[in-house]
């Protein structure tokens, strides 16, 4: 529109070129405004996700204030709250540890911060010894970050507030011990996170990523398109993240089946079976990469692709989506040990037909993730082997 505008004005029509500018610059606006969508869908995401966090954390900063204040009569109940939001701001499934960690930490700054203000009194050389003898017993006795910054921190309040402030240090040791253990409280029994919808928030986007760069692989093997194959190879590199969140949630998912009596019942059904899945399917996630990294050299080198190997591939892809989908309704995963097996056939039935060295290593894959999602679903590895070899039929090498 303007470069239209400005034509017009000085009488001269518009160019091809000009044309092509409009169109540059209509597109970067609609990749700006998807952008800025996208954005902001993440983050609104981002803060639905972590809306029961925030209950929890302020159900129990208030719940243990009023501990503190109503019960204990602490007139300035300041360290308890604290305590709470420290524990809940702990990824979730280490909050029990946190509480540990916290209590710690709190009681190696009281000890060596009112044994050392007794026999050095308080100034500025006085508060750098203490910090750093307490920091140096933390590390001594535990080493964690958080004991560390609970025992500087408490040592300095102690060293600094003690002269003015009497009788400091029981009120601030109860404080951590009723902040930490409200917080469980709160975390176990009062807003307990569902630990089934816990891992399936987490679980999505990992497995969603493997089962897009398989199906990519796969179109990539029928057309014979390495650039294609490169890309997928790329986006599952970029899989840190999503695999580190699922760990994490199978850990919180443990946590919160264990110390809440809501979910005692889950700890050997769904949340046992999706917890025990973490390990075989960051395997199979290696394992694809090696599958996709192949996929691209054998297009490259131009080797022979029997049908069949696609086939595998693909069939590979629908046995992490049956397995997240029928996680993710708390169902036995029969469907996905099916797929996984029939995927398994399906490159035996490739090898058969003739591969070259780089498509005999994304057969080789296709077994081992196979197994890996066989033990994701339930199996023992043993049975797992057993039933890809199999599958997978007679090892005969091909002829010629």
């Amino acid at each position: 529109m303007v470069a239209a505008g400005r034509h017009e004005a000085d009488g001269r029509a518009p160019t091809r070129a000009d044309d092509r500018e409009h169109a540059g610059r209509a597109a970067t606006a609609a990749r700006l405004r998807d952008r800025a969508v996208a954005t902001l869908r993440d983050r609104l995401l981002r803060v639905r996700g972590g809306l029961g966090l925030a209950a929890q954390a302020g159900l129990a900063a208030a719940l243990s204030w009023l501990v503190v204040h109503e019960v204990l009569h602490v007139s300035q109940p300041v360290f308890a709250p604290i305590s709470a939001v420290s524990t809940l701001a702990a990824s979730v499934g280490q909050r029990l540890r946190r509480t540990i960690e916290l209590i710690i930490g709190v009681t190696v700054g009281v000890v060596i911060g009112d044994l050392l203000l007794t026999l050095i009194g308080t100034g500025w050389w006085q508060l750098s010894l203490i910090v750093i003898l307490a920091i140096a017993v933390a590390l001594f006795l535990v080493g964690s970050a958080p004991v560390v910054i609970q025992a500087g921190a408490t040592a300095v309040l102690i060293a600094t507030l003690s002269p003015s402030v009497r009788d400091l240090e029981i009120p601030r040791f109860v404080d951590a011990l009723v902040g930490g253990a409200v917080a469980l409280i709160v975390t176990a029994v009062l807003l307990p996170l569902n630990p089934l919808r816990v891992l399936n928030r987490a679980a999505k986007p990992a497995l969603a990523l493997l089962i897009a760069q398989l199906d990519a692989t796969s179109s990539a093997l029928t057309a014979g398109d390495a650039g294609r194959a490169r890309t997928a190879r790329d986006e599952l590199r970029q899989n840190q993240d999503e695999v580190k969140a699922f760990i994490e949630a199978t850990q919180g998912a443990r946590e919160a089946s264990t110390l809440s009596p809501v979910h005692w019942h889950e700890r050997h059904g769904p949340v046992g079976r999706y917890a025990h899945a973490a390990e075989p399917i960051e395997r199979a996630m290696r394992n694809s990469g090696t599958l996709i990294r192949r996929a691209v050299t054998l297009i490259e080198d131009g080797e022979p692709i029997p049908a069949q190997l696609p086939r595998a591939v693909s069939a590979l892809a629908e046995a992490v989506r049956l397995l997240k989908r029928e996680f993710a309704d708390g169902d036995e995963p029969d469907r996905a040990r099916a797929q996984a097996l029939r995927a398994v056939s399906a490159a035996g039935d490739a090898y058969r037909a003739g591969v070259g060295f780089s498509g005999a290593v994304v057969v080789a894959q296709v077994r081992t993730t196979a197994s890996d999602l066989l033990v994701a679903a339930g199996l023992t590895q043993e049975d797992a082997n057993r039933l890809v070899r199999r599958s997978f039929g007679e090892l005969k090498p091909p002829s010629g």
